[in-house]
């Protein structure tokens, strides 16, 4: 017997057969994930998907899924945290000195511990309040709920939150194609990428209009969690505005801490990259127009640039896409995970991981277990089914890294 809370609307009728969504790298998904995807297939509004190979379990569809709907924007498709994203600044080879010499090293060190914060609930006080344009954006003022989380993303702008979130300094190997693709020379680049998205603010959105979504459509056991908000309607309109809000709000999250970075260390960038997930974009895909939600996945339309970072001790990547309309311009926005927190905590041994880590000469300055690197696929193994979706311009290998010392993730 289907349960609900909405005894006078009739259950929404879906698919009795998802719709056919092609998978990068299925040999590398756990088949949980790929059931949940198959689900999202089955729903009236959606008109095509794609799973990558980081795919893995997660709230309504897979981390690693793309679904696009039509007139529609499902809030947990999207994701609790709203707009989570990757920005990496790029500096001159002689400021890799940051990571060749001791006491330099240690201002580094420094300087990554104060210019950011992280954990749930993590802020900025006082004078500490970093400031951003993004705080003016009369987006704020459309919505009772937008207007009561004002402040709170105020003292949280500048910081990284729980999970998989992270801070890292490392080097850049920047070869002649992917220099011309940024404008730069070619050569070595001290490194600086962030991963961090809306915090609490996107958290609190999220739940909001997930739970109006349930209420408004009624779907069977099982599905409720991918429960839609047509843009037709207000509450879409409303969620649609919220959550372009918490896109720009998280891109200001990313260029607040780095440029406060920079500024401690008296660094000018040469370059700089940023693409986000956990979001719906408005776009035209065979020829109509669609909502599509990239859950833990890249934008990868032809000629667009972005990061997939691997774990603590994997070596990230500058890629740009292919524009592949099958996997409705989209790649892989991680390694993924291939344990879950509970397993990795509960399996690998802290001293494996440390020796680990040393082998590949990267320095964890802080760090939950959840988060070690064997907890990962092998991000070259995932990038390996993509080869039709991106191309790799540089290769980025950690020296430095910081996560938040464990607890609940909110990717």
């Amino acid at each position: 017997m289907t349960r609900s809370h909405h005894p006078h609307q009739p259950t929404v009728t879906i698919r009795s057969e998802p719709i056919d969504a092609p998978i990068w790298g299925r040999e590398l998904i756990d088949p949980s994930a790929i059931s949940q995807h198959g689900n999202a297939m089955r729903l009236p509004v959606t008109v095509g998907g794609a799973l990558m190979p980081d795919a893995h379990v997660g709230y309504g569809i897979p981390i690693g899924g793309v679904v696009a709907l039509e007139d529609a924007v499902a809030p947990y498709m999207v994701g609790v945290d709203i707009a989570c994203r990757v920005m990496m600044s790029l500096y001159p080879a002689e400021d890799l000195d940051l990571l060749d010499n001791a006491s330099r090293r240690d201002q580094l060190r420094r300087v990554l511990r104060r210019e950011t914060r992280f954990g749930i609930g993590a802020h900025f006080d006082g004078r500490d309040r970093r400031e951003h344009d993004v705080m003016d954006d009369p987006a704020w003022e459309a919505l009772p709920q937008l207007r009561r989380l004002k402040d709170k993303a105020a003292t949280q702008l500048g910081t990284s939150g729980s999970g998989n979130h992270f801070v890292d300094a490392g080097v850049v190997e920047m070869p002649a194609d992917g220099a011309v693709a940024l404008g730069i020379e070619p050569g070595r680049y001290l490194g600086i990428m962030s991963h961090s998205g809306s915090r609490g603010t996107g958290a609190q959105i999220a739940n909001h209009f997930s739970k109006l979504a349930r209420d408004t459509v009624r779907l069977p056991d099982g599905f409720q969690h991918l429960a839609w908000l047509t843009l037709s309607s207000e509450p879409g309109q409303q969620y649609w505005l919220a959550m372009n809000l918490m896109g720009r709000y998280a891109s200001a999250n990313h260029h607040t801490m780095q440029r406060a970075i920079a500024k401690s260390l008296k660094l000018k960038p040469v370059a700089r990259i940023e693409n986000h997930h956990n979001f719906a974009w408005k776009e035209t895909w065979k020829g109509r127009e669609v909502y599509v939600h990239r859950k833990g996945a890249t934008p990868a339309h032809e000629g667009a640039l972005g990061i997939v970072p691997g774990s603590q001790g994997h070596d990230s990547f500058i890629v740009r896409g292919k524009g592949n309309v099958a996997s409705i311009n989209s790649a892989a926005h991680g390694a993924g995970r291939n344990m879950s927190r509970k397993q990795a905590k509960n399996t690998i041994p802290r001293s494996e991981r440390d020796r680990w880590l040393a082998e590949r000469r990267v320095e964890l300055l802080d760090a939950g277990m959840d988060e070690a690197p064997q907890a990962y696929k092998d991000i070259r193994q995932v990038l390996s089914f993509q080869t039709d979706l991106i191309d790799i311009l540089a290769t980025f290998s950690p020296r430095i890294v910081l996560m938040a010392a464990g607890g609940p993730a909110e990717d």
